[in-house]
C-alpha cells in the first residue's frame, strides 16, 4: 500500500453542499473506502486549501480513479502527492 496527500479546495458548488450536510464529507469518506482508498487523517484548514487528508491505497492508479471521480463531480478540486514513510526514504537513500 503507498500513501498519499491530498490537499483539496471546495469549489462553490462544494461549500454549499457542505454547509446544508456537514455529514457529506463522512458519507465520501465511505465512498472512498469502496474505492479501495483508506483515509487515515483528516483535517480542515485554513489558507488556500480546504482540506488535507493523508490516505493509503494500492497504487497510483486507485488514486488516478478516485481524482477523476471526485473532480467530475465539479464540488472540489484536488492536488494529490505521492508521500514515503520517513523510515522507508532513510532505507532507499542509503
Amino acid at each position: 500500500m503507498a500513501y498519499y496527500v491530498i490537499l483539496s479546495t471546495l469549489t462553490d458548488e462544494g461549500r454549499k453542499t457542505i454547509k446544508e450536510n456537514p455529514k457529506r464529507i463522512i458519507e465520501v469518506n465511505k465512498e472512498l473506502e469502496k474505492m479501495g482508498i483508506k483515509v487515515k487523517e483528516q483535517f480542515a484548514v485554513l489558507g488556500p486549501y480546504d482540506f488535507v487528508n493523508i490516505v493509503e491505497a494500492a497504487d497510483n492508479s486507485a488514486i488516478m480513479k478516485m481524482s477523476v471521480d471526485l473532480g467530475a463531480r465539479g464540488s472540489v478540486q484536488l492536488l494529490t502527492l505521492a508521500a514515503i514513510p520517513i523510515a522507508d526514504f532513510i532505507k532507499k537513500i542509503k
